[in-house]
């Protein structure tokens, strides 16, 4: 059984936890380097200033996952779409942890008024020890659609990967 709730900065060692690894072993991410606690803290404090940022739980209150919404542009324009990211402890991979954030994360931009969803996933063909299309493949079952692929755009492990950018639509566009 998990729990889903907003995060808080007191989060952010525990969510740096799960993060860690896939910055140091993982193309999921083109950061090279682990972020600070307090970096890390910040970073949770400025989007929950204006966005969703959720956390799942374990039965024991210990943090398992974490998805959030960020601008997708700063700019006015853009004020009804969003970038999102997910994050699943990769002990608790494939348990549905990750579509539980991601309907919780859903239904709270639904209710701040975001029309649309975007997701910048890294993408390589075929698959190599540092990234899958799992990504890719999740997005699509939740509805997601694929919008953009630009090629050799990320450098990591000393190889060139893809970013695709899949886009889901969430309200109606009046």
């Amino acid at each position: 059984m998990i729990k889903i709730r907003k995060a808080i900065p007191e989060d952010a060692a525990a969510l740096l936890a799960i993060y860690a690894p896939y910055v140091e072993s993982t193309a999921i991410t083109f950061e090279y380097d682990v972020p600070t606690v307090e970096e890390f803290r910040r970073r949770i404090v400025d989007i929950c200033d204006r966005y969703p940022y959720l956390v799942a739980e374990d039965e024991t209150g210990r943090p398992i996952g974490y998805a959030y919404a960020n601008a997708f542009k700063e700019r006015a324009a853009y004020q009804w779409s969003v970038e999102t990211s997910l994050y699943v402890d990769k002990k608790y991979h494939r348990q549905g942890i990750g579509r539980c954030l991601h309907d919780e994360l859903e239904a709270a931009l639904r209710q701040q008024g975001i029309l649309n969803m975007n997701a910048c996933i890294s993408y390589i063909d075929p698959e190599d020890e540092y990234l899958s299309q799992d990504s890719v493949r999740f997005h699509s079952r939740l509805g997601y659609k694929q919008v953009a692929h630009f090629h050799q755009c990320g450098r990591k492990f000393g190889r060139w990967y893809d970013m695709i950018w899949m886009e889901k639509m969430i309200g109606e566009h009046l």
